[in-house]
């Protein structure tokens, strides 16, 4: 990667959410090299946490799911998360909406989130946009990024999609982390 850090950051905690339904997928891939690399840009010393919807998706509709609540945790604890999820007919997967769904009002206050839709079709560009950011921000979280989005062909390469969005949004992002209002959120 060719950026240099913005900015030092060491206690971040940075979190990958995979709403993929299938384990180890390209999509949770793709999650944990955008967030490993924005941990490494925001000056971060703590490791990449991943949750794995796929790992408990049967638990996520019971009437109870320890796994899903720990997780529930996990990711309302994150200073940065990474959202991902393949794109299933022009949106996010429901497995996605099925966890989120899980949060009262506010309940990923104080999580700055990053939107990232992994795609075939370069025409579902806006997915994480127009359907992926509004649930997040009605969560609760802060979005100062635009989402983004991978084209299958470009997960053989993803340093360049990643340079780009940095370039783009990685000052906005590293303010976001800094913001003392969010501090106080997630306290």
């Amino acid at each position: 990667m060719s950026h240099q850090t913005s900015s030092q950051h060491p206690g971040t905690r940075v979190v990958v959410l995979s709403g993929n339904p299938r384990p180890g997928s390209r999509t949770r891939a793709a999650a944990v090299h955008v967030a490993r690399e924005t941990a490494r840009l925001l000056g971060s010393d703590q490791p990449v946490e991943t949750v794995e919807l796929a790992d408990f998706a049967a638990e996520i509709l019971a009437d109870t799911h320890p796994s899903a609540d720990a997780a529930l945790r996990t990711v309302a604890d994150a200073h940065v998360l990474v959202v991902a999820t393949p794109v299933y007919k022009a949106s996010y997967t429901g497995l996605l909406k099925a966890f989120l769904d899980l949060y009262g009002p506010g309940g990923l206050s104080g999580v700055v989130a990053v939107p990232l839709v992994v795609s075939g079709n370069p025409a579902h560009a806006l997915v994480g946009e127009v359907h992926l950011r509004p649930l997040l921000v009605e969560l609760g979280a802060v979005v100062p990024t635009r989402a983004l989005t991978i084209i299958e062909s470009q997960l053989a390469d993803l340093d360049p999609v990643v340079d780009r969005w940095w370039a783009e949004g990685g000052r906005a992002l590293g303010a976001q982390v800094a913001a003392p209002e969010l501090a106080e959120a997630r306290a």
